[in-house]
């Protein structure tokens, strides 16, 4: 598994419920462009449209030895998720106001996916309890570091 690019800000943006693995149609000058690892999912989300996923905001750069056949960069790309999935993601995003955020794309194979997840966003205090507990987190270490080296 080759990952190509993450969404680092997703899990301290909120609270992730639920992950799936969907794959994504692309063309043929997009894949070589993500191949190049010019693939950008920061502000990434899914929008469910006549029962189909499609993926909104991911930055796909233009591929260098493209031509006039080169793809647009921000466009809506379909993902290929089994119909029961896409159900429970579309029931749960109306009924309880969930969003859905792209977390990472990677390589199996050939073949690219994309790491999505069913999330609830976090309230300003939960995010500043996050950045104390990673805070300390870090001073416990630095302190087992400093003790261990004596």
């Amino acid at each position: 598994m080759k990952i190509v690019c993450t969404n680092k800000k997703a899990s301290f943006e909120y609270f992730i419920l639920d992950k799936f693995e969907a794959g994504i149609k692309l063309t043929g000058t997009e894949i070589k462009s993500v191949r190049a690892g010019k693939c950008n999912i920061n502000d990434a989300y899914v929008l469910i449209k006549n029962n189909k996923p499609y993926i909104i905001n991911m930055n796909i750069a233009k591929y260098d030895q493209g031509n006039i056949f080169n793809h647009d960069e921000f466009r809506s790309r379909e993902l290929l998720l089994h119909e029961h999935e896409t159900v429970k993601l579309a029931t749960k995003v109306k009924l309880e106001g969930l969003a859905i955020v792209a977390l990472k794309a990677y390589f199996v194979g050939s073949l690219l996916k994309i790491e999505i997840a069913l999330c609830k966003g976090k309230k300003l205090t939960d995010k500043r309890e996050a950045l104390k507990e990673k805070d300390s987190k870090r001073k416990i270490e630095k302190a087992l570091k400093d003790a261990t080296r004596y």
